[in-house]
């Protein structure tokens, strides 16, 4: 469970493509990132009206534990750690149950503990436990006012931070103000919508959240996630639109936007969500899904996605089938055979053996089979092993000095973008950039990602400022394609003669003064997974 075969297969053709010899000499020299199991606290009161308070603390604790070396155990993987041991959702499991589901998880360690009220006076005392040394760490307190939960929660989760060895590198105070107020009633009704069993349930405490709580995207992202489980796929859509991109829930809201575009039959909105996602969140689900979104649409780069997907995954049989009916689609049927026998090889199915029947006979299908969608979200697999590999990664570099840090993430940074990782190459020029402010190269690199991006204001000042501090052709030809973009082909002229002085066998340039030279003007494209 802490790392499916989908992430680590991924990471065998793209993070270990991109990382590979630095993993493998560091892994032993960095402690990798760790997981904690937070339980639900339990109410040692026994006040009803503060039961809900229980399951905030791995809500709330669990935002708050999330960093480069420790990994909260998501909710979802919680409950099926437990369901695999037979313990029912409503049950309290004792301390030993509680130690298998963290050995089952491969979780480093497990925060438990419980909250007395008293009052209006909510005290709390937690303890951590070293799941490989079976130890618990000494009891943690914090109390004060119900209304102040959150801020109780926070100050926690210092706590626990100190007490792993993770202590942040500010004081409690400033810890504390990093994390604006809220409301502890939105909190309430977000909680209860978790835990409520019914739709009209969810509803009413998610939009009540929502209300208290406007700017707050866990309540829209869970009215989405709400809508789409009843399969209205109208509403669904409303409030996944309402997370924006670059939110910590971004991605998933972008995910099942894209599921509720598909089985709504709108392929256009799945693909622009899909292929939004796969630029910042490269799993096969994502590509598996842009690629059946793609085939709706008649997109010939629909063969493309699926092909990653079985190159990355083979051992899932639905990528198999996926490829066999597209390359049957393209009108060829041998190549959709040997595909369909793996699928066979791995899962014997019906549908696929009478998909296979009837190409090795000559004859047409009954009925074309449809593409398989798949509709799991792991972000958290995928981020605990990028993570690991990027703390693997520091430990080797810090060896080298700034300016070999940066020149490191500049190469990164350009490897991830020519992959179509948009999102992931800003980071790397970005932090290349603080690392070696005159690195000319990481200027230029981000002016590259800011231009797909279409932040043309932001790529022109990071283009000049790379020349400012050396010339290159990526920043001359960065100029050349805004200045296109503006109808102005004279500058875009003398940007590309600028590049091509520097470079005068580049292929883009080249391609770029023909094009001017034709009369080609047209705005930057961004570019495709």
């Amino acid at each position: 469970m802490r790392r499916s075969s989908t992430v680590l297969a991924w990471a065998g053709l793209t993070v270990l493509a991109v990382w590979g010899n630095f993993f493998a000499q560091a892994q032993t020299e960095t402690r990798p990132t760790q997981l904690v199991l937070i339980m639900p606290f339990e109410n040692l009161s026994r006040a009803a009206k503060v039961e809900w308070v229980g399951e905030s603390f791995p809500e709330v604790l669990g935002n708050r534990l999330n960093n480069r070396s420790l990994l909260p155990v998501s909710r979802a993987d919680r409950q099926s750690a437990l369901d695999r041991l037979g313990i029912p959702a409503a049950a309290k499991p004792s301390r030993a149950t509680v130690y298998e589901a963290a050995q089952l998880l491969d979780a480093d360690y497990v925060l438990m503990g419980g909250y007395r009220l008293d009052g209006d006076t909510l005290a709390i005392r937690a303890q951590v436990l070293d799941v490989s040394k079976l130890r618990l760490g000494s009891e943690l307190t914090e109390s004060g006012p119900l209304e102040n939960l959150i801020s109780l929660e926070t100050a926690l989760s210092w706590d626990v931070l100190d007490s792993v060895g993770l202590k942040p590198q500010v004081s409690k105070e400033q810890y504390l103000a990093q994390f604006p107020p809220t409301h502890v009633d939105a909190l309430e009704n977000y909680i209860r919508g978790v835990l409520a069993g019914s739709f009209a349930e969810k509803l009413r405490y998610f939009k009540e959240a929502s209300r208290l709580e406007p700017t707050r995207t866990m309540p829209m992202l869970q009215l989405g996630k709400t809508y789409y489980d009843a399969k209205d796929y109208e509403s669904a859509t409303l409030w996944l639109t309402k997370v924006p991109a670059n939110d910590p829930h971004g991605n998933e809201a972008q995910f099942y936007l894209g599921l509720s575009a598909l089985y709504d039959g709108q392929m256009k909105q799945a693909a622009t969500a899909f292929s939004s996602l796969a630029s910042r969140l490269p799993l096969t689900e994502v590509y598996n899904n842009l690629g059946v979104a793609a085939a709706r649409l008649g997109d010939h780069r629909a063969r493309t996605y699926f092909e990653k997907t079985v190159q990355t995954d083979p051992n899932d049989p639905d990528y198999h089938f996926n490829l066999a009916v597209e390359l049957y689609r393209e009108g060829q049927p041998q190549a959709a055979i040997k595909e369909l026998k793996q699928v066979l090889d791995l899962s014997q199915e019906m549908e696929a053996k009478s998909f296979l029947d009837a190409l090795t006979a000559g004859t047409t299908p009954a009925r074309m089979p449809m593409e398989r969608i798949k509709r799991n979200y792991d972000e958290s697999s995928f981020r605990q092993l990028a993570m690991e590999i990027e703390n693997a990664t520091e430990a080797r570099l810090q060896k080298t000095d700034p300016a070999g840090r940066a020149a490191f993430r500049v190469e990164r940074g350009r490897e991830l973008f020519d992959q179509g990782l948009v999102g992931e190459a800003e980071k790397q020029f970005r932090e290349a950039v603080i690392l070696d402010p005159a690195s000319a190269a990481a200027h230029a690199g981000l002016a590259r990602v800011l231009e797909s991006n279409q932040d043309a204001a932001g790529a022109r000042n990071e283009a000049k400022a790379s020349l400012k501090l050396g010339a290159s052709a990526e920043a001359y030809l960065v100029l050349a394609r805004l200045d296109l973009a503006q109808n102005n082909s004279t500058a875009a002229q003398q940007n590309v003669q600028q590049a091509l002085a520097l470079d005068p066998a580049n292929a883009a340039a080249v391609a770029l003064q023909h094009d001017i030279a034709a009369g080609l003007i047209g705005k930057p494209q961004t570019p495709q997974p």
